[in-house]
């Protein structure tokens, strides 16, 4: 049984391999393995993960079962959009996926930004799972963004939003 908690940082080198493992999982076939470790070095070094557990206005929760780590969620207020959450990471271990943690987390997360209207999310539009996923939790596409990793990487990604309960 997993529990969803705050993410410490003692937890931030399991969340990074977790990290890892599950964008190589998804992203092997649409981006080659060699795009993909440089991806997950500049987005999950351990600064960068230390960067999103202290920022003020972010929620970071994990997956536990008291052994490992078994999915982590991270959201943030928008800087730019107002009364809007962006959901950055919503990942689970690919060997332990379609048991609830990922919905589990979800269900958290919407519950951490009592300002907020929106979430939103970026999403990659061949990775199937997760459009379903998000699909069936109430987000719809509004939006494509051409580059969405880091620098001018020509990766695209879709725009979902879904309205946050009692708004």
């Amino acid at each position: 049984m997993y529990f969803v908690r705050t993410a410490g940082e003692s937890d931030l080198e399991k969340v990074r391999a977790l990290l890892v493992e599950s964008f190589h999982a998804a992203y092997d076939s649409l981006h080659g393995r060699a795009r993909v470790d440089e991806l997950t070095a500049q987005l999950f070094s351990p600064a960068a993960l230390k960067t999103r557990l202290a920022r003020k206005d972010a929620e970071f929760l994990v997956a536990d079962d008291g052994r490992k780590i078994g999915g982590m969620g991270y959201a943030a207020m928008s800087q730019q959009l107002t009364k809007t959450v962006m959901l950055h990471l919503l990942y689970v271990s690919p060997a332990l996926q379609r048991q609830g943690i990922g919905r589990d987390l979800f269900a958290e997360l919407e519950t951490c930004f009592p300002d907020a209207e929106i979430m939103r999310l970026e999403v990659e539009p061949q990775n199937a799972a997760a459009l379903a996923f998000y699909q069936a939790h109430g987000f719809t596409e509004v939006g494509r963004n051409e580059n969405s990793a880091p620098g001018q990487s020509g990766i695209p990604a879709l725009i979902f939003e879904k309205p946050l309960e009692g708004h």
